[in-house]
Parts: C-alpha cells; structure tokens; sequence
C-alpha cells in the first residue's frame, strides 16, 4: 500500500505538508502586504479537522515567522517546533543542529544547520522525507560582496550541507532567490548535486515568479527534478508506490486566479525589472509618512502562559 502526500506552497517560505489527518506547516507568513488573504490562508476552524497540526518555525525572520500561528492553539490541536535560538517565552519544542525529535513513533524530524539564523529542518514520514531548508543558502551576494566575504560565504554553506550528503531526501524546500543577482541560483545548484534530492522546490523568491519557472526549467538533473509552485496555494499530490516511485500530480484549482502582485507598478518605474523586493518596488506609490499596519516587524511573540 502507497502513501499520498499533499505540498501547498502559501506563499514565500510558507509550505504545508498534509499526510492524512496530520498537518505539517513550515514557516507561515501571510506576508508584508497581506498578500496571502481571505479564504486562502490558514484558518483556526480548518486546522480543527486534522488530529494533529505540527507548525515549524526555522528562525525569527518575520518573512519566517506570523504571529498568527500562536494563535492556531485555541481552536486546533497544535504543536510547535522552533529553532533553539528564538527569544525566550517563544511557544515550542526548541531544536538545536543535530536534535531528533519523535513527534510520533513512526513520525521524527532531525534539525540542520543554517547559514543565517535558526536552523534547517528534516521531516520523515513514516519513510518519506521532507527537507526545509529555512535560511539555509548559499547567501554570497556576488556583485557587492568582496571575494573574502564570497569566500567566507561558500566555505560556510559547505559545511553546512555537508551532514545531510548522503541522507535520502524525497522533497526539498529550498531557497533560490534572485535579489543576490548574479548566480543567484548558486546554492540550490550546489544543494541538488550534494544532496540529490527527488523533488526541489524553490522558495523565498520574493515575487520573482517569471525567473524561477525558467530556473525550474532548466535546473532539473537526472536524480532531481526541480519544481516551480508559484502561485499563491498551488498544490500539488504526492504519490508514492510501494516498490517507490514517486508520481506526481496537479489537483483542480480550489480558489479563483489571484491578480497579478506587480499589477499597479508603474511601466515607467525603473525598479521594475530590478532585483528589488517589491515592497521596495511599491514605495514610490505610498505615502512616506504613512502608518505602520499592526502586526509588523516589531508585533511581539506571545509567550507561554
């Protein structure tokens, strides 16, 4: 008998992993601007139908971490493993590079390094394994960076990725973002020779979406396939038999087409084809003096009751 998996990418880092009445999900965020709204993000009320939600939060980034999450346990059964280096009062079971943890007998996720704050998770399901990388790349930032600080980069992403060479990864999540500019695909390139996992899908591309489809078109290698989700909730189905081959396929749309986020951009704005966050791409449209919307960069983190 096979085993079914469901891959929701919300959006930027944000992925869940649904495996029957179980519910894995990797660094929710709904997004600077709200960009993840409405019907299509995480609900306390839909979190309520599975046994057990397992919420991961890698580090304290914001674009990693939403509030929001904390907030799940009132109506849902929820646990939280973070990163051993979050502020204390953070709710959670807290991993360190190199902890086990055994969520349930056949259930357990290893903790990796990373090469920014927190750490890299690897989630096995009952023999299936799911790697999210959090911050963990190849963070060179070539065109601005020295060729000590370049070098001092990849020294660090090596050892990093080294424990997990040789380890079978079925799916990785794994950062490619194009801000760093040139070979910004860098260290996801590395990660696929290195590791070899059987499905990469990119993350934290920052609304890029036209540059990482070409990158998923071209990057994939013989031991990995790489996988563009680039829609806001795209799903896909993972089914793997048992002698295991893994098929993959497209479920029907749930939710209407979201407009496009660059929709509202000047043409005549030079930052368009720019390796800018949009967030950046957008200020020109503001107010400079406009308010700050509540739950921001500096909303606390509940802490434990």
């Amino acid at each position: 008998m096979g085993s079914q998996f469901r891959i929701t990418h919300y959006y930027h880092s944000g992925f869940s992993v649904e495996a029957g009445d179980l519910l894995f999900v990797f660094d929710y965020w709904r997004g600077e601007h709200g960009e993840l709204h409405g019907h299509r993000q995480l609900l306390p009320e839909q979190l309520s139908g599975y046994r057990q939600v397992y919420v991961f939060i890698s580090h304290e980034h914001i674009d990693h971490l939403d509030p929001v999450v904390f907030a799940w346990k009132e109506k849902a059964n929820v646990s939280y493993i973070v990163s051993s280096d979050m502020p204390v009062g953070t709710r959670g079971r807290r991993m360190a590079p190199g902890d086990r943890l055994d969520l349930e007998p056949d259930i357990h996720v290893t903790a990796f390094d990373s090469t920014d704050l927190g750490v890299s998770f690897l989630l096995n399901i009952r023999g299936h394994s799911f790697f999210h990388a959090g911050d963990l790349n190849f963070w060179h930032w070539r065109d601005e960076s020295t060729l000590k600080e370049i070098d001092e980069a990849e020294k660090e992403f090596i050892r990093a990725v080294r424990p997990l060479s040789g380890i079978p990864v079925d799916v990785a999540f794994f950062p490619v973002d194009p801000r760093q500019g040139t070979m910004f695909e860098a260290g996801a390139n590395y990660f696929i020779l290195q590791v070899k996992p059987r499905l990469l899908i990119p993350m934290h591309y920052f609304h890029r979406t036209e540059i990482i489809m070409e990158y998923a078109r071209t990057a994939s290698s013989r031991s990995t396939e790489v996988l563009a989700m680039p829609g806001i909730c795209d799903c896909i189905l993972l089914d793997f038999s048992d002698d295991g081959f893994m098929d993959i396929s497209f479920p029907k749309a749930e939710y209407p087409e979201e407009p496009d986020p660059m929709d509202g951009i000047s043409e005549d704005n030079p930052f368009v084809d720019s390796d800018l966050p949009l967030a950046q791409l957008s200020q020109e449209a503001e107010p400079e003096d406009a308010p700050e919307e509540e739950g921001g960069e500096d909303a606390p983190i509940p802490e434990d009751p």
